[in-house]
């Protein structure tokens, strides 16, 4: 029996730090790992200004949010991609010394072997978990909607299939059948979007955001979301 074969279920009974990006696949292997194991808190990547995240470009206002409506801690840091493995193993030892046993991803399509969490994990003396791994795309993001979280496209990869007009959207069990049939996959698998989830069973109140100006740059298109300090 191969040691990645229980990845779907390894953070049963444990206590785990979750790499989180503020998107739905994060937030739905939050949620699963949470309904079996304890988090101590989420690991959230800048870059290097440390403005905004390195996975979707959010805030870090709107991920402060995030986790103190979920309840956990953020374990930070801003970092380059060439020292990005160093700073996020550091984050992991300190999650360790926090009682962690289990890194918590939210990746469906890992490949078994070669998987970069599975590299740092090892590094870091932790197991890995990902609920969703290798989980239908579309039964996902259906779980997902089912479940009641609520959640804005940001970003869009516009040599994707994706328009502009998707931008600010949310995922709807209607919207997901629009966009299988345009050829899209319903999980943005593929870099197609990224969202940013704002309420959902995890909250324990949803979160205000304010929409900026859609930026273009190149094949993507962005939808900036702040926290809405105002409410």
């Amino acid at each position: 029996m191969t040691e990645h074969i229980d990845w779907k279920n390894s953070a049963r009974g444990h206590k785990f730090i979750a790499s989180f990006s503020g998107g739905k696949d994060s937030v739905l292997a939050l949620y699963k790992a949470m309904k079996v194991g304890e988090a101590v808190g989420l690991i959230v990547m800048l870059e290097e200004e440390g403005k905004r995240s390195r996975s979707h470009g959010m805030p870090p206002e709107l991920i402060c949010a995030q986790a103190e409506s979920i309840g956990l801690p953020v374990y930070t840091a801003a970092a380059s991609w060439a020292d990005y493995e160093e700073v996020f193993l550091r984050l992991l030892a300190k999650a360790k010394n926090q009682g962690a046993e289990l890194l918590v991803t939210g990746d469906l399509d890992m490949p078994a072997h070669g998987c970069w969490h599975d590299k740092v994990t090892k590094l870091a003396g932790l197991k890995l978990g990902m609920p969703l791994w290798e989980m239908d795309h579309r039964e996902a993001v259906e779980e997902f909607i089912h479940l009641g979280f609520v959640t804005i496209l940001v970003t869009v990869n516009l040599s994707l299939g994706m328009r502009e007009d998707d931008l600010g959207r949310t995922l709807t069990h209607e919207y997901v059948k629009e966009l299988v049939a345009r050829g899209i996959d319903p999980c943005g698998e593929g870099g197609e979007f990224h969202t940013t989830v704002i309420d959902g069973p995890l909250f324990k109140r949803p979160i205000p955001v304010r929409r900026g100006e859609i930026i273009r740059n190149g094949e993507y298109a962005f939808l900036p979301l702040d926290l809405d300090q105002t409410v």
